[in-house]
């Protein structure tokens, strides 16, 4: 099979894949209301997890079809369904605008929570401790770049990225 061919078939099989969680979330919605026992049906019917399940219905819940974004994938939807409505549409247009992969959208997420936190006082100097690094020039403008990608200043970048990849050494 020529190179093309093969791409294409790849990009049809991702689009299945991402429109299936949706009608999977979608029918579950539907049964909720007219039938019992729905995830221990769909679980048989399926051999899907049940948390699986439970999230497709989630995020199928919390955006209708009528605010879904077509260029966006469910991922991308399951990263703002746990926002309110304004906040969902505001990041869903940024992240389709700039053509954000969800793992970027998941991390402009992140790094903006953080700015909320410190913002708001959460952060109390009781609880925080000051440092300072001497980088590369270049290293911080590569840095500040990122920053401005996700609508966050440098400092809270480097929060969040660090916050990230303590969380993943510490995991494995």
């Amino acid at each position: 099979m020529p190179f093309d061919s093969c791409r294409e078939l790849g990009c049809r099989v991702a689009l299945v894949a991402n429109c299936s969680a949706w009608w999977l979330g979608d029918w579950l919605v539907y049964g909720e209301e007219a039938y019992d026992d729905r995830y221990e049906q769909a679980i048989a019917d399926t051999e899907l997890g049940y948390q699986t399940l439970r999230n497709y219905a989630w995020v199928a819940r919390k955006l209708p079809m009528s605010r879904r974004r077509d260029t966006l994938s469910f991922g991308h939807h399951a990263e703002v369904a746990a926002l309110p409505n304004e906040e969902q549409d505001a990041w869903l247009a940024r992240a389709e605008q700039l053509s954000w992969s969800s793992n970027k959208l998941r991390r402009a997420l992140r790094a903006a929570k953080v700015a909320n936190r410190r913002a708001s006082g959460d952060e109390t100097s009781a609880h925080t401790r000051a440092l300072k690094i001497d980088v590369p020039s270049e290293r911080h403008d590569r840095w500040q770049s990122a920053a401005q990608q996700t609508n966050c200043s440098v400092a809270d970048w480097i929060i969040a990225t660090l916050d990230r990849a303590a969380s993943e050494e510490l995991n494995t």
